[in-house]
Formats: structure tokens, sequence, C-alpha cells
């Protein structure tokens, strides 16, 4: 396994983590782009947004209900946050197994880069 996020997933390797359960793992980025910034992503190795197809919308689902819980035991959750999949490497996709940003903490400009 040479997958970072499945090395963090399957525990190999220690993240902080701020929430998990049986399908995702959350925890904070290691190059913080604002004051909260997490990583939810699936305990199984999905590479991008372009591998998913309809069965994976249980998953989806289970990745926001995720975020949503990090925004509120994060305390940004009524000020407001910011939730974003990057898709491959012009994107800014460095790790190539899904994972959802969740930022917060600081106002967001529009557009995003």
């Amino acid at each position: 396994m040479t997958c970072l996020f499945c090395k963090m997933a399957a525990g190999e390797i220690a993240p902080d983590i701020v929430y998990e359960d049986d399908a995702v793992l959350a925890f904070r980025d290691l190059n913080p782009q604002a004051p909260t910034h997490v990583l939810v992503i699936p305990r199984e190795h999905i590479s991008t947004l372009n591998d998913l197809d309809s069965s994976h919308a249980p998953l989806l689902a289970k990745m926001f209900a995720a975020a949503q819980k990090v925004a509120q035991t994060e305390g940004i959750a009524e000020r407001g946050y910011r939730t974003v999949f990057n898709c491959n490497a012009e994107a800014g996709q460095s790790v190539f197994h899904l994972h959802l940003h969740v930022l917060g903490g600081r106002a967001m400009a529009w557009p995003p880069g």
C-alpha cells in the first residue's frame, strides 16, 4: 500500500483525527489554508472524482455529513465554511485519494483561486 491516505485510514500513520466512523476519516491538513482546514476521506481508496459512479452516492453523503459534524465541532458551522473537492493535478489535487476539504475560521474570497 503506497497511498498516504490509505495508510492513515488503515491506522499505519496517525493523523490529527477530528472525526471518524466506519466509512470516513477526517483529520487536520498538514498544510492548512485557513484557520480550520480538515480533510474528509473515504476509507475506501478512490483516486479522484472521475472514478465515482452512482454506487458511491451513499459514501458521498457520509462524507458531507462528516464535513457538517466537523464544522459543528470546530465552531465554524454558524459563521460559514467551504467544502472543496479538487480533481486532478491542474485543480490542485496532490494526493490521489478522494478527499473533501473543510475550510473555515476566516472570510473566504470569491472566486476561489
